[in-house]
């Protein structure tokens, strides 16, 4: 008689070793897989819009200056304290002051604060997510930690001179901070190759298979960066430019958009080299690919209408870039068509899982709300 412990199990099992009930949060068993070059992972759902084996943890990082938030694949059945983030903490002082805390819209993360890292499997590979204009880290908590669900690092900085902090305080007679988004990637890449920074996720990640994906301003941001990623996905912004790394990419637009012209986006994706996709949401909004307008206080009062009360200033700037409504898709069909598009796309590259790009081509006919597929492989 054996015993199988909660991690990896022996060659008894091959290829096919599992972790048995009570050794995760699932009655399932968590079955092991191979990636690219023998990385051995968890297999993932099939649906690539469904959650992964793994827990999620989250740690807030300094990498050069910048405030950056890593959500990871954790050992199975640890566990740790769930993450609010506190949308406070991304106004500048002034006004974070104003907002009392029985007003505060805090975002509740599938995740758990400081697990530990899976060190059994791996190494992971990298996506490095950029926010859109006043945007934060954690403007689309349900994309990145759905990506960490399966099997990847995944890095989101605040941006100076991007970040809503900053951009707020041009109008509130605060210090801004300066933009240059190509300087804070290469901060971030760095980091992944060579470990500064990272405590131990430096010895999980994968650092030569990288992705980046970005929203609106953000999604501009990783559109030269082809020489860094193997893949890129920009969202609500346009295409991307060949590079030497870069070998696949998706292209995601909003039809009702009324920041970024639906046709700017299409263009982009016409103009990217291949191969690539495109996917179209309909209805859909510029910040379909965020959480940004469904986070809400107790009151069930959004962000901008919490900032009202209060007398956030700025709210010119939010106000423009507000792009909700009824009418659009769900949050939770919005979030669930792009966490299919994406991560199958990186899933494919990334994870070396070519059944992938078949689930991809399906996808208009599991979504309505899906208007268009375009395919260029």
């Amino acid at each position: 008689m054996f015993q199988l412990r909660c991690g990896r199990a022996g060659a008894v099992l091959g290829a096919i070793s599992a972790l048995l009930i009570g050794c995760g949060d699932t009655a399932a068993p968590l079955v092991e897989t191979v990636g690219c070059e023998g990385t051995t992972l968890f297999e993932s759902p099939a649906d690539t819009g469904a959650p992964g084996p793994w827990k999620v943890g989250a740690r807030t990082l300094t990498l050069g200056g910048l405030t950056v938030e890593a959500w990871y694949p954790a050992v199975p059945g640890s566990s740790g304290e769930v993450v609010q983030y506190d949308v406070r903490d991304y106004l500048p002082e002034s006004e974070r002051i104003k907002i009392a805390d029985a007003d505060a819209a805090l975002q509740t993360c599938a995740c758990e604060r400081d697990l530990p890292v899976d060190s059994e499997r791996g190494p992971f590979p990298v996506i490095v997510f950029v926010h859109g204009t006043a945007g934060f880290r954690a403007q689309s908590l349900e994309i990145t930690t759905h990506w960490a669900s399966r099997g990847f690092v995944v890095l989101a900085a605040d941006h100076p001179g991007l970040n809503l902090r900053d951009l707020l305080a041009t109008f509130c007679g605060g210090m801004s901070g300066e933009r240059d988004l190509d300087a804070d990637l290469a901060v971030i890449v760095d980091a992944v190759r060579t470990g500064v920074g990272l405590g131990d996720l430096a010895t999980v990640v994968d650092s030569t298979r990288i992705g980046m994906s970005g929203h609106s301003a953000g999604g501009a941001a990783i559109s030269g960066q082809g020489d860094v990623a193997s893949v890129l996905v920009p969202m609500a912004a346009g295409g991307y430019e060949a590079g030497t790394a870069v070998t696949s990419g998706l292209v995601l637009g909003a039809v009702e958009d009324t920041v970024v012209d639906y046709e700017e986006q299409v263009m982009g994706y016409e103009a990217a080299p291949s191969p690539k996709r495109f996917v179209g949401l309909s209805p859909a909004g510029h910040l379909v690919f965020s959480s940004l307008c469904h986070i809400e206080n107790d009151a069930g009062q959004d962000i901008v209408t919490i900032a009202q009360n209060a007398d956030v200033c700025g709210l010119s700037l939010a106000g423009a870039l507000f792009d909700c409504s009824d009418g659009y898709v769900s949050k939770d069909l919005g979030h669930r068509i792009v966490n299919d598009a994406t991560t199958a796309v990186f899933e494919e590259t990334l994870h070396c899982n070519a059944d992938r790009a078949a689930w991809l081509s399906g996808i208009s006919g599991r979504f309505e709300a899906v208007s268009e597929l375009r395919e260029d492989r």
